[in-house]
């Protein structure tokens, strides 16, 4: 059975930290594949800077595209909004019954997991993948298989601050692909 790891988020713009991250999950066999799930509308964010998701999956799929382990997952762009792991789960599943799917999440995002839609629906479909941020603890949550990934690099990187380096004037060419830059200079 293929092991594909989930890696949700706005990337808005997807950066050079999100792909060096899904590289090491993958060189150190967690998972076969990383399918970026863009995600039109997070439940627990404002969307007052987010890009058009048709771009910001764009610039993931060009990002990938030589690497055939990785992949833009769009996914959730056919879903209703705000969007809730739990359905895309449920839809992907249905879509792929043969493969076993796990979630990439960082540890800033475990603390809140029991507060999602059906966390424990969540947690009966998929082990999670947990990346270290900022020497961050982890903590146990019930019911859910989590795989702490302690070793996996740490980057101080965030599409926030991209934007407001573009808004500034200022390059990110050594922080994203050369596509991504080019699209976010003709955007911004």
């Amino acid at each position: 059975m293929r092991r594909v790891g989930l890696y949700f988020g706005s990337f808005n713009p997807v950066h050079n930290g999100h792909l060096m991250l899904a590289q090491w999950i993958l060189n150190n066999g967690y998972v076969d594949e990383v399918w970026f799930v863009v995600s039109p509308q997070n439940p627990f964010k404002e969307n007052k800077e987010l890009l058009p998701s048709e771009l910001r999956l764009e610039m993931l799929r060009l990002s990938v595209e030589k690497d055939q382990r990785m992949r833009a997952c769009d996914i959730e762009l056919s879903l209703p909004t705000p969007s809730y792991t739990i359905n895309t789960l449920r839809a992907l599943y249905s879509r792929y019954p043969n493969i076993s799917f796990s979630m990439i999440m960082g540890a800033d995002n475990v603390p809140g997991l029991h507060k999602w839609r059906e966390a424990e629906a969540i947690f009966n479909m998929c082990e999670i993948l947990v990346y270290p941020r900022d020497n961050m603890p982890i903590p146990n949550v019930d019911g859910a298989i989590i795989h702490l990934m302690d070793s996996a690099p740490q980057f101080d990187v965030s599409s926030t601050l991209l934007r407001q380096w573009l808004r500034e004037g200022k390059s990110i060419c050594h922080y994203t692909p050369s596509c991504v830059t080019e699209l976010m200079q003709n955007k911004l």
